[in-house]
């Protein structure tokens, strides 16, 4: 069964947050900046890897097609 399109979303958005907060922390002014950006970024690797055991779990529940 595929996995849940939300998911899928939610992981894909979770992705792009992430690199566009490590491309900020390069980018940053100041270390106090560069520091914010990158407790983002991992902040939201943190969060892609919850929706990755997230899509796994559903896989894992949902039912075998063929029988």
């Amino acid at each position: 069964m595929e996995e849940n399109p939300t998911t899928q979303e939610l992981r894909i958005r979770q992705l792009h947050r992430e690199k566009r907060e490590r491309t900020r922390t390069e980018e940053a002014p100041t270390e106090e900046a560069a520091e914010a950006h990158a407790r983002r970024a991992e902040k939201n690797a943190y969060l892609r890897r919850r929706l990755e055991e997230r899509a796994e779990a559903e896989r894992e529940a949902a039912p075998d097609p063929s029988g």
